[in-house]
């Protein structure tokens, strides 16, 4: 097997996400259910922006956030995921490309727009994410570059994406073509209401080899063995045949295997501003660390790490260079 050339290949919603600070009221008065994410048609999204208060527009989607959050590391990232050709997606392009990340997906010439995320922040730090999926579920199973796909460490999908038929088609075929090359294969569960769509799907993944590592919060977790007890959860993750990463917000995560599960402290932190893209970022660090071959505690640290810092201000990506960072607490 040869060494590989990108440490982590991204495939994903490829989303630009539009983020506004508001209040509960404005939660309230818009029948937003707080803490949530949902899928809206165009028109929604359009009356949802002109009543937003004023927002800053950043690149985003989640597998790319971990993928520049790679970058950011020093690792060598690559991406695929579709826009169109429009301002939006073009947006997003330079974005991504100008991090140092690989991004060889083609835009699309017709069809819906690039995908947007109104991201509502109340002064919790508590974000309402509204997305209007557009132009990316439009990924196809011809998007996926068997090249990139062999020659990366680490295949990591997002299932927010997990919806058409032809963008299963694209997950199944990196997959394969991934242990193929003898490399691994990575899913994130995303959000609970994935779950609750795709439960089967997912064990499925999870129980036929397709899937190395999964990432998935406590609620997820719950969600994907239906149960209301987290322990049993954990329990139930332990008896898969592969690694889990369990993230619990401030009290750390959880590293499962059937051989052990090991508990990680968050890093502490100074002041939380915006959760947006914080299991994104995790997922940064461990999976970097994964791709360098260091032990578990320290990919949970490196993940960790690259959440604290992002959960301290507004956005969804690092504004400091977590190779920095990462040095500075020791860790490489």
């Amino acid at each position: 097997m040869s060494s590989p050339l990108y440490d982590v290949l991204g495939l994903g919603n490829a989303i630009v996400d539009v983020l506004a600070r508001t209040d509960d009221d404005f939660l309230v008065a818009n029948n937003l259910n707080k803490g949530s994410m949902r899928l809206i048609e165009e028109d929604e999204a359009e009356r949802l922006f002109n009543a937003m208060g004023p927002a800053t527009v950043i690149s985003g989607g989640s597998v790319a956030n971990s993928i520049v959050g790679v970058a950011s590391f020093g690792g060598r990232g690559a991406y695929i995921g579709k826009v169109k050709a429009d301002e939006v997606g073009r947006h997003f392009t330079h974005d991504i490309r100008a991090i140092g990340v690989h991004f060889p997906t083609a835009p699309a010439t017709d069809g819906p727009a690039t995908a947007r995320s109104f991201i509502l922040v109340t002064p919790d730090g508590e974000r309402t994410m509204n997305t209007y999926l557009g132009a990316c579920q439009n990924l196809r199973p011809e998007d996926v570059d068997a090249e990139v796909v062999a020659a990366s460490s680490i295949v990591y999908l997002e299932g927010y994406l997990w919806d058409r038929d032809h963008a299963k088609q694209a997950f199944r075929h990196a997959a394969q073509l991934a242990h193929a090359a003898g490399r691994r294969v990575a899913l994130t569960l995303s959000d609970s209401f994935c779950v609750d769509r795709y439960r089967d799907e997912f064990l499925d993944l999870m129980r036929t080899g397709a899937l190395d590592i999964v990432f998935a919060n406590e609620s997820e977790l719950k969600s994907l063995y239906q149960t209301a007890d987290f322990a049993t959860a954990v329990a139930a993750l332990r008896d898969e045949n592969l690694l889990g990463v369990v993230t619990r917000s401030e009290e750390g995560c959880l590293v499962v295997t059937r051989e052990e599960t090991q508990a990680v402290d968050a890093f502490p932190i100074d002041n939380l501003v915006d959760t947006t893209g914080a299991g994104d970022l995790f997922a940064a660090g461990f999976l970097f660390g994964v791709a360098r071959d260091m032990d578990a505690v320290t990919c949970a640290r490196l993940g960790g790490l690259a959440a604290a810092e992002v959960i301290q201000h507004v956005g969804a990506r690092p504004e400091v260079r977590l190779l920095d960072l990462a040095r500075d607490n020791g860790l490489i």
